[in-house]
């Protein structure tokens, strides 16, 4: 909460007798004024310093012998981290952070310098993963959102880098980022880095399932993984930040089978789509009956209706993508009643998005072959704009009642 915010909403409080003047000034004490030592001149100056001796060293790279870069770049580094380590503990978290971070960028450069002074030749990522492995223990060292993102940043690129320079996917940097930055969240109640970390395990299956040219379902078996672990989480707020991808990617395979399957032939189908069944469906009924028994031991077993989204549809001869419309509005009315039922913001505005973005996948599936273009996107606002009016004024109206309850 920030001090000035209660400076301001208090003193209303107030003038609307919801609180007396001295309890105010005792909620203005539990939030003090922190002074910070540390003023702007010194930062800027600081930081002039810097870029000019930047600017002086990029000028002269080629005339400094290589073993005087080699002592640059880690005296450049060690100090970056000193410096840092010396803000932190004088209290300075936020500009002691972004220094840390900013030694973590020099390492990384520093890496690919010294491969540049001394002619190294790369066959993998793994300069990249030592970088990230660097990123990850002062992640743990100085837990931080900033390090954390820009931990996960650098695991990406090593795995990017490898996938689109040595056509290789690395598996040690997916365990790693996998393993390690989760570790780190378990034990804090963190959503949105649960939930971008969830993302980011997604996009990496994406990028193996392109490059060994899989069946586009095997996506779904890291989805509905994330899915099942999310149900033996015990915060709401966490579990929907771990499902919450799962289900998109869900969501996003159904409206590919939707608009494209029956512009497709059934050869396309088959070598492109579907995964085998003998090995894809005993993983999925091990995944379900995993994730069932979570929910039923936290007693939520109604919430198992969110796996229609990962029902193997695209394995129907025929009607494929007539089930899976059906499918993802069934699914998106089922969370609009959950989000209801349960009280939940986050609920209702997810299913009032999936329903509004479901209907107009209907729209454009039953009428874009036949209806005249500019008539069907006249007709397609119109729709739109009156589902979410109606939408949004029950939401409203649900919303009022229960604060006011």
């Amino acid at each position: 909460m920030s001090r000035k915010w209660l400076e301001r909403e208090g003193s209303r409080w107030v003038e609307q007798n919801i609180v007396t003047r001295e309890q105010y000034t005792k909620l203005l004490s539990l939030y003090p004024d922190k002074q910070h030592a540390i003023g702007v001149l010194p930062v800027l100056g600081s930081v002039l310093v810097g870029l000019g001796l930047l600017s002086f060293i990029a000028a002269n790279w080629q005339t400094i012998s290589p073993l005087w870069r080699l002592l640059l770049i880690l005296a450049v580094m060690a100090g970056l981290y000193l410096a840092g380590e010396r803000l932190l503990r004088r209290g300075h978290d936020k500009l002691g952070i972004a220094v840390m971070g900013i030694g973590l960028l020099a390492f990384g450069g520093g890496i690919v310098l010294i491969g540049q002074t001394f002619h190294f030749v790369a066959g993998n990522s793994a300069s990249f993963l030592v970088w990230a492995i660097a990123g990850l223990l002062l992640t743990f060292l100085y837990p931080s959102r900033y390090l954390f993102l820009l931990t996960l940043a650098i695991f990406h690129t090593a795995q990017v880098y490898s996938v689109s320079n040595f056509q290789a996917f690395s598996y040690t940097g997916a365990v790693l980022m996998t393993v390690g930055l989760g570790a780190y969240l378990y034990k804090r109640s963190d959503s949105l880095l649960t939930g971008l970390l969830g993302l980011s395990i997604l996009f990496q299956t994406v990028l193996l399932v392109a490059l060994k040219e899989w069946a586009l379902m095997w996506v779904l078996v890291p989805a509905m993984a994330l899915y099942a672990a999310g149900d033996w989480l015990q915060r709401r707020e966490r579990l929907a930040s771990l499902q919450t991808p799962a289900l998109v990617a869900a969501y996003l395979i159904g409206v590919f089978l939707v608009l494209f399957v029956n512009e497709r032939e059934s050869s396309y189908l088959e070598e492109h789509v579907r995964a085998n069944a003998m090995y894809y469906i005993p993983v999925v009924l091990v995944l379900f009956a995993i994730s069932v028994y979570g929910k039923w031991k936290d007693r939520r077993e109604i919430s198992a209706l969110e796996w229609l989204l990962f029902l193997p549809v695209a394995y129907f001869s025929s009607g494929a993508d007539v089930v899976a419309l059906v499918l993802l509005f069934l699914f998106s009315l089922y969370v609009l009643w959950r989000g209801y039922a349960e009280e939940w913001r986050f609920k209702i505005n997810f299913g009032t998005v999936l329903f509004l973005f479901s209907t107009m996948i209907a729209y454009g599936k039953l009428t874009w072959a036949f209806m005249d273009k500019s008539l069907f996107f006249i007709l397609g606002g119109v729709l739109l704009l009156m589902l979410s009016w109606l939408l949004n004024r029950r939401r409203r109206r649900f919303l009022d009642e229960t604060e006011e309850g």
